[in-house]
């Protein structure tokens, strides 16, 4: 595939594709004998995971991260268990906090419907102290 073609498939633009190449997101795609790029199959798959990532707000420490859980294959299969449930500890954290403001935001929208709108959305939460992130361990 040629990089349009590989920006379609993955949903991905051409710019954004050839940025992850240059920061070492993926690697670079073999050259025809014209000099453009050609993507793989295997490509796509990962430029599709990069995409889906960040729709869904990792950074790109994150995804880089995620790729490396993939891309070591000399890491021990129980290093990578552990580096990949403490992945998942950090996702249901992330959730949980991403469901404690849709619930304020309910409350936002029913306080709005009887004419009573705090004046902000997440009042109660100010009550509480903060959580502070957990730190993952890197290999």
């Amino acid at each position: 595939m040629n990089i349009g073609e590989a920006a379609h498939a993955s949903g991905v633009s051409a710019k954004m594709l050839r940025y992850y190449e240059a920061i070492g997101l993926i690697q670079p795609p073999k050259r025809r004998p014209s000099g453009y790029r050609q993507y793989e199959l295997p490509d796509i798959h990962r430029l599709r995971l990069i995409r889906i990532a960040r729709d869904s707000g990792f950074s790109l420490v994150d995804i880089r991260d995620i790729l490396a859980l993939w891309d070591d294959r000399k890491r021990s299969d129980a290093d990578t268990k552990v580096l990949a449930l403490a992945k998942v500890r950090e996702l249901k954290q992330r959730v949980e906090q991403i469901e404690e403001m849709i619930d304020s935001f309910r409350q936002l929208i029913v306080q709005c419907e009887r004419g009573r709108r705090p004046s902000w959305p997440l009042e109660k939460d100010l009550k509480t102290p903060a959580r502070r992130p957990r730190k993952t361990r890197k290999p």
